[in-house]
């Protein structure tokens, strides 16, 4: 069974952040929530961790996870950022994107697009990731948490939508942590600019697509 930790979504307790940072940093696979979608995610240099969550959803390892900075800075260390793809994140974040960006060697394979080598990247705007990437001091991974819909749903072509307790409920016994914020789970996701070209593109629309247009 997962532990659970109770965290004040916009004062985070340092004790706790510090307990969690610890099990994190020991190869943890947690649920937490962000300013999206409820998220699985780990130590992006836990290799162990990282295979953890791609065997919770199901993913082949030629798909590409993406993974939380701190800061536009941050992001640099784990990516190219042309003067094109600075401009557009420094207008957006942090904020509710995910930028796709070619990624550098610290990125390990395990979660960049192995053909295109690249990476999916985000600096969230939540005051509990913020404080959990200050602590670890390493970006961590982020996969949204609702799972591919089991038989019955598949049946009744259901599409999974789970309160806040059923979500802890169906991964208790899947991760080590569950940051409970009193947040309920959503189900809008992030919107995705993909900056590896010379132009860039919008590849899906998500929250705060609206703004994003401005400056691609």
């Amino acid at each position: 069974m997962a532990k659970i930790f109770a965290v004040h979504p916009d004062n985070p307790q340092t004790r706790r952040i510090e307990e969690i940072k610890s099990a994190l940093s020991n190869g943890a696979v947690m649920l937490y929530p962000t300013d999206t979608v409820y998220a699985i995610g780990c130590d992006l240099n836990a290799k162990s961790a990282v295979e953890r969550v791609r065997q919770i959803k199901q993913l082949a390892n030629d798909k590409p996870l993406t993974f939380l900075c701190p800061s536009l800075s941050n992001v640099a260390t784990y990516a190219f950022v042309s003067d094109t793809a600075y401009r557009v994140m420094k207008r957006l974040i942090p904020g509710t994107y995910t930028f796709l960006l070619p990624a550098t060697k610290l990125v390990p394979r395990l979660v960049q697009s192995p053909k295109r080598k690249t990476t999916g990247i985000r600096v969230p705007n939540h005051p509990v990731c913020l404080a959990l990437l200050a602590a670890l001091d390493n970006p961590i991974i982020s996969t949204s948490a609702h799972l591919p819909p089991d038989d019955e749903q598949v049946k009744l072509d259901l599409e999974p939508r789970l309160s806040r307790v059923e979500l802890f409920d169906r991964l208790d016994k899947l991760v080590d942590v569950i940051i409970d914020t009193g947040e309920e789970a959503t189900y809008e996701v992030s919107t995705i600019l993909d900056l590896t070209g010379d132009e860039p593109m919008i590849t899906r629309r998500g929250l705060g697509w609206e703004a994003a247009i401005t400056w691609v």
